[in-house]
């Protein structure tokens, strides 16, 4: 059976590793190259946790503080999809454009810290085998209607808003 964290933890992993592969980029098509499809995926992926599993952790989230723990995912993908649209403003390779990417990197880095020891652990006590994976093929249909980031929701969310709208 699919299982909503495997395939979390699967973007968290492709994540780290294009990251890495920024730092040994040395000229501006390579620093492209990387960080296009690593923006792209870090805001498909935020509004697919928006979209799939914050929502459910909301409702089936019984071992921690679901509440909070959606609060600052919500806060923290908001941070992320600042930092890309100030990547995207600036010419890439130039010192404005690594302080943004750099900050996507640091707010990026923090967030899937977090998430991993609080929400991820949470779900896993609450939620069915039979949950994670239909929460897993939602995830996979939401990947599918969204491939190459089309018709992705890129928009910071107030996280109190959000909260009333999905507990």
């Amino acid at each position: 059976m699919a299982d909503i964290i495997e395939l979390i933890y699967a973007d968290h992993d492709w994540f780290r590793r294009q990251f890495f592969y920024l730092d040994s980029a040395r000229t501006p098509e390579e620093l492209i190259a990387i960080w296009a499809p690593l923006a792209t995926r870090l805001d498909t992926h935020a509004d697919a946790e928006e979209t799939v599993f914050y929502p459910a952790l909301l409702k089936r989230g019984d071992s921690g503080d679901p509440e909070d723990e959606t609060e600052d995912a919500i806060t923290d993908h908001n941070a992320i999809r600042d930092a890309i649209r100030d990547a995207a403003a600036a010419d890439v390779g130039s010192d404005e454009w690594f302080e943004a990417v750099g900050r996507a990197r640091t707010e990026n880095g923090e967030h899937l810290d977090e998430e991993e020891r609080e929400a991820l652990p949470d779900f896993i006590k609450s939620a069915s085998a039979e949950m994670r994976h239909e929460l897993a093929m939602k995830w996979l249909r939401f990947y599918y209607q969204h491939s190459d980031g089309r018709g992705v929701d890129t928009s910071d969310k107030d996280p109190d808003t959000y909260l009333d709208e999905n507990s």
